[in-house]
């Protein structure tokens, strides 16, 4: 065995011994002033994933307005009658059938 080893041995063997003495559980009401403090800090800026998603969500809204807004000819058109009336495949199948 190396000297370096015995040292290691040595000190492993005095640590076995010993016990930890701390006291570790919370003092009483820590949870309590945690939750309050959390509770009472305005937060001054989001995660970057909630500013990111935000982003992402007027972006998508702004994109959907562009398409409706060019598509706004289409969109009017599937509410007049005429155009209700010719687009029926009904109606079609049976000028085929004659």
């Amino acid at each position: 065995m190396n000297p370096s080893d015995q040292k290691w041995s040595r000190l492993v063997a005095a640590a076995r011994p010993a016990q930890d003495t701390r006291d570790t559980a919370a003092p009483y009401g820590f949870a309590t002033r945690v939750a309050a403090l959390a509770m009472a800090q305005e937060r001054l800026s989001g995660s970057l994933l909630e500013r990111f998603s935000l982003r992402a969500l007027g972006l998508a809204s702004l994109l959907a307005l562009v398409c409706v807004a060019a598509n706004i000819s289409t969109v009017t058109s599937l509410f007049h009658e005429e155009a209700a009336l010719s687009d029926d495949p009904v109606a079609e199948v049976l000028d085929l059938a004659s």
